[in-house]
């Protein structure tokens, strides 16, 4: 029996509606991410779940006693009280349990600091947990990621995946949205289509339905063209008409008509100047601090032309200082800092706060004139903004009534009317759709200029990052190659290679104080010969690598591989992750070989 149902419902705010005949039931247990691109009608789909909405027709049917918890995407107005009164008001007039503890320990947080005076992103994650502690029979959550850093992200997935209720929930995390849906709901044209399976088996499946759909409409394109040809025929055609074909003709120029065109692709090219040094920043033992806090600790990295580098850490650890400190902004507490020369600076910034909210669209990218100048060419802004998916009636409209993914396209709009060699971005993803999210990794993976990229969102970051700069605790930074799973597996090599080692040193030193770390040691005879293995290592796992690229590159082979195909696929995989990961390893050893003792 489903808790939620709606049938036959539609809603609208205006011309043209938004949802049409929407057909959908929640199941018992089931976790469901509606998708679709902004504006397409995934919150109003959430509040009519709700029951904040009443359709404009059609019928919202309930089960008795389903208790329905929500998280908006804007904070309500009103709340007052502790952290801890917000949370628990989300239990009603259930006691608190050991739930009740689990939410608050991941929320960590003072329980007594007063709500009203928490900034709007900790007021969502209060909002967050107000909406997990009751364990309601409908959970419904849109964009519960945003502001959270990967680390809490990671533990609502297991606070997620604990919930005995159904949940419905609209997402731009790709890899959160694998790790929890087994369901997907699209919103499209106005129309809700539901495919039971997890997102990966979606994306093919909405492939092919779409080439499938593209073929349909062609013909009936063809149809409606063949019979509005024998419409128009002259006296004789009309004295022997068929009147059911007329009738027919009328329908198809009705269902024509009333044919939602595919909503479009953001369209736009970054282009980078040509002066830029080809160094960017190199940091030589840079420690910096805020008075009597430390917060970059002995960090030592190299960034140049053409990097892709991502900054990980939890909020607060200190991504925004080495930001700047990089940018030139700071000056090291101690250490040296080179920075490269003749940079146009672009920056992203989360907040949007290059955005005048008392300005129209097109004033805040054209500044007041019809035409922005892309490339030493005018171009007109309707036609520019188009790109970005703002239609000709809102491009005159004030920004205060977008939406938190339409301003981050508009802000995108604005910044890419320039040439800029380095791209700073904060938390880019937050509010864009997938369709968007994944133009933009294409866009920046191609930019030949430098980005700096700070974000939680761990599949942006693994599609995007040839290099990330993670905080390792007690203000110490350092640099992996590749993406936010290289990190981890990286990491995991680093931790059980020196895991021995630690050990030893336990035994031998029991009573030792932990709080301060012990001057690296020189190698062992094992490291030593670790470290004059691993240049051959890396060696044969490029060459193995090479060759089953090749074989993948030609035509025949898949035709012939039969089983092998995914062993090949699986082995691959695995090489271009311990590939980066033996470079980082061995340059570590490297690094306490030619250390002084």
């Amino acid at each position: 029996m489903a808790l939620i149902q709606l049938h036959d419902v539609s809603m609208g705010f205006g011309h043209p509606i938004l949802l049409e005949h929407v057909e959908l039931a929640i199941q018992p247990q089931e976790r469901v991410c509606i998708l679709g691109r902004n504006g397409s009608g995934k919150s109003t789909l959430l509040k009519l779940l709700a029951g904040e909405y009443v359709p404009d027709s059609g019928e919202v049917r309930r089960e008795p006693n389903v208790v329905v918890r929500s998280l908006p995407q804007d904070v309500p107005e009103g709340l007052i009280g502790s952290i801890e009164d917000v949370v628990l008001s989300g239990l009603g007039d259930a006691p608190a349990d050991h739930r009740a503890d689990r939410v608050f320990t991941w929320l960590d947080m003072d329980r007594q600091l007063d709500f009203a005076s928490l900034s709007g992103g900790q007021k969502r994650i209060v909002l967050l947990a107000r909406a997990l502690v009751g364990s309601p029979d409908v959970l419904l959550l849109d964009e519960p990621t945003n502001h959270l850093d990967i680390d809490k992200i990671e533990k609502l997935e297991q606070l997620v995946l604990r919930q005995r209720g159904a949940i419905v929930f609209v997402t731009h995390d790709r890899a959160f949205l694998r790790k929890i849906a087994t369901r997907i709901v699209d919103v499209e044209r106005g129309k809700v289509r539901s495919w039971n399976c997890n997102y990966d088996q979606y994306l093919e499946r909405k492939e092919a339905a779409e080439i499938v759909h593209e073929k349909e409409f062609a013909l009936f394109q063809k149809r409606l063209s063949e019979e509005e040809a024998w419409i128009r025929q002259g006296i004789k055609a009309r004295r022997t008409r068929n009147e059911g074909r007329v009738r027919r003709l009328i329908e198809m120029r009705r269902q024509n008509q009333e044919q939602r065109s595919k909503v479009g692709q953001v369209e736009f090219n970054l282009e980078s100047g040509k002066n830029a040094s080809k160094l960017v920043a190199r940091t030589k033992d840079v420690t910096f601090s805020w008075g009597d806090h430390t917060v970059i600790r002995n960090f030592n990295a190299t960034v140049v032309r053409g990097d892709k580098i991502a900054f990980l850490g939890p909020n607060g650890s200190g991504k925004t200082t080495m930001l700047r400190l990089l940018l030139g902004e700071l000056q090291p507490t101690s250490g040296f800092i080179r920075l490269g020369k003749n940079f146009e600076l672009a920056y992203f910034d989360q907040h949007r706060q290059q955005l005048d909210d008392k300005a129209s669209v097109m004033a805040n990218v054209t500044g007041g004139s019809d035409f922005v100048d892309i490339d030493g060419k005018p171009r007109h802004a309707i036609g520019y903004l188009k790109d970005f998916l703002f239609e000709p009636d809102r491009i005159r409209g004030p920004i205060s009534v977008l939406s938190g993914g339409e301003r981050n396209r508009l802000l995108l709009a604005k910044l890419f009317t320039k040439r800029f060699d380095l791209l700073v971005m904060d938390e880019p993803t937050n509010d864009l759709d997938a369709e968007t999210l994944e133009l933009l990794e294409d866009k920046l993976m191609a930019f030949e200029g430098t980005v700096l990229l700070v974000s939680h969102d761990r599949a942006f970051v693994n599609n995007v990052a040839t290099s990330t700069i993670a905080f390792e605790g007690d203000g110490r930074w350092q640099q992996y190659a590749g993406g936010y799973d290289d990190w981890l597996s990286q990491r995991r090599i680093d931790a059980a290679s020196s895991a021995p080692a630690q050990a030893a040193e336990a035994q031998t030193k029991p009573h030792a104080k932990t709080a301060n770390k012990a001057p690296a040691k020189k190698l062992s005879f094992k490291e030593t010969r670790e470290l004059a293995d691993w240049p051959a290592r890396i060696e044969s796992m490029e060459a193995e690598l090479e060759s089953i690229r090749k074989l993948f590159a030609d035509a025949d082979f898949f035709q012939k591989a039969g089983n092998r195909q995914a062993e090949l696929q699986a082995r691959m995989q695995q090489l271009e992750a311990e590939i980066p990961a033996g470079y980082t390893r061995w340059q570590a050893l490297d690094s306490r070989a030619g250390a002084p003792t």
